[in-house]
């Protein structure tokens, strides 16, 4: 939807002149390669959010998670992402598999910062790398390997400003995929029921 009042931000100098200009030294804070700093994150981060794109642009962001440590340091410059059982729709992976740019974020539970990487993504399923990454006595199904272009620790603010790690602040939210499915097809309450028991099921012994 358009902008009717005249306030749409549509050039950089108009952005800048809100935000106002970097710090040199922030910018210092971006690296082309994984230093030993955010290895350290990586290696015990157990959830990542993976953003894709495909060929005209259109965006998706998936959450993968495992065991601390569940991506793997391939090198300074690479990064090996597991895919393992999921819903199967795989939007993500038709997206690298038509534009190689990915977005990273490294999260650690209790810490406020965060690690982002940028780079390009391909996918594999070398025996060797799929072994690798084995979880719960099985391979990964597949590999995204990440060729590393910017690699950064972003600050804590947004956390902060989010209460995240505070457990006192917290509202879970019980997601009935059966009530969602029955309201599409018009089920019933026992369909509720199925439907929900089916995804515990598969929570359980699917991972």
């Amino acid at each position: 939807m358009a902008d009717q009042n005249g306030h749409r931000i549509e050039t950089g100098e108009a952005l800048r002149a809100i935000i106002g200009e970097s710090n040199p030294a922030v910018e210092m804070k971006i690296n082309s390669t994984i230093d030993p700093f955010s290895r350290a994150f990586i290696e015990r981060s157990p959830f990542v959010v993976l953003s894709t794109a495909d060929r005209a642009g259109r965006l998706d962001v998936s959450p993968k998670g495992d065991h601390p440590g569940f991506v793997a340091i391939e090198d300074e410059a690479t990064l090996l992402i597991p895919d393992r059982k999921g819903n199967k729709l795989i939007f993500g992976l038709q997206n690298i598999l038509e534009n190689p740019h990915v977005g990273v974020l490294f999260l650690l539970p209790g810490t406020n910062e965060t690690v982002r990487v940028n780079g390009r993504a391909e996918l594999t399923s070398d025996p060797a790398v799929l072994e690798r990454l084995a979880a719960r006595g099985a391979p990964a199904l597949l590999a995204i390997r990440v060729h590393v272009d910017e690699c950064f620790f972003h600050c804590g603010k947004a956390f902060l400003r989010a209460q995240l790690w505070k457990p006192e602040t917290w509202a879970p939210q019980r997601v009935s995929f059966g009530e969602m499915f029955a309201a599409k097809v018009g089920g019933d309450e026992q369909m509720v029921a199925a439907v929900d028991e089916m995804i515990d099921e598969d929570y359980r012994s699917g991972l």
